[in-house]
């Protein structure tokens, strides 16, 4: 299958200076960690290229036409195409002070520090003096790619998934649905995404690739819905306990109606009868006064 000007690839590589067979980049993980290369968070996977937009070295973009799938191929790329020679105007010595001034503590060499709003490599310490060398760092350096186009994107879902995930590549892509209708193309945006740092310039850079890409795409529209969490369903056994207590509360309430009510208990003569108050006797001195009188 042949490669031209305009067509989709995945692609895994790994680039090194050709002096020092150092290796400064790549797309394996397995070579990350060996190299000591290797960073938390960083996404190692088949890089996706358009042939021609010079989104890798123009010297390694115009080898891909070249290149045949699963075949690994060796690109070199002398200075003059890759980082540019070395400007020995571009190397200052300036005293170690000025970098403490600047907050630049425990300098290094080879350390990678701004310095007046340009980066600039720490090339020597010495005598109270700091070598910067304000060249970019593999200027003047012949580099060696070691490139395998994994695969070509033909269909338009394909192109459109790889463009998604190349603005947004730390959300996983199958949690990006999306239609195309038409001219229409409606992308469903997972709720993880909706407060990703620089979300809405990935999604105006998508919107972009999708015109220039598939330009009989007019319209590129993002939906972002918010859906409440359902309520925990109670678990088989909570149910059958409940379902238990209630029954059990019901025959309950049938045998409590079924009773017949007890009848008031009859009442004894002697609690019947009511109390009378006792007539008091006449004392018996009243009675002896009385027959006296008569006398």
């Amino acid at each position: 299958m042949s490669l031209q000007k305009g067509d989709f690839i995945l692609i895994n590589y790994t680039a090194k200076v050709k002096e020092t067979n150092e290796v400064f980049d790549t797309t394996l993980e397995e070579v990350a960690k060996k190299e000591h290369l290797h960073k938390e968070g960083e996404i190692y996977e088949p890089k996706l290229v358009v042939i021609g937009e010079g989104w890798m070295l123009k010297a390694v973009d115009e080898s891909l036409e070249t290149m045949k799938l699963n075949k690994p191929q060796t690109v070199e790329v002398p200075s003059d195409k890759a980082f540019g020679p070395r400007d020995p105007e571009k190397i200052k010595r300036i005293p170690l002070k000025h970098l403490l001034a600047k907050d630049v503590h425990n300098p290094a060499i080879g350390m990678r520090i701004d310095y007046n709003g340009k980066m600039a490599t720490i090339r020597s310490i010495g005598a109270g003096r700091v070598l910067l060398d304000f060249n970019p760092p593999l200027a003047g350096r012949t580099l060696i790619y070691d490139v395998t186009v994994n695969k070509k994107l033909a269909a338009d879902q394909e192109k459109v998934t790889a463009l998604i995930h190349r603005r947004i590549p730390i959300v996983d892509v199958e949690k990006f649905k999306f239609t195309i209708q038409k001219k229409t193309l409606a992308i469903d945006m997972p709720e993880e995404a909706f407060y990703i740092e620089g979300v809405q310039i990935a999604k105006r850079g998508i919107a972009m690739d999708m015109q220039k890409f598939l330009p009989t795409l007019t319209e590129t529209k993002f939906v972002e819905s918010f859906i409440s969490e359902p309520k925990p369903e109670a678990t088989k056994e909570t149910k059958t306990k409940k379902a238990t207590a209630k029954a059990k509360k019901t025959e309950e309430k049938k045998e409590t109606a079924a009773k017949p009510k007890a009848k008031p208990k009859a009442k004894t003569k002697a609690e019947a009868k009511p109390k009378t108050a006792a007539k008091a006797k006449p004392k018996a001195k009243a009675k002896t006064a009385a027959k006296s009188k008569k006398a």
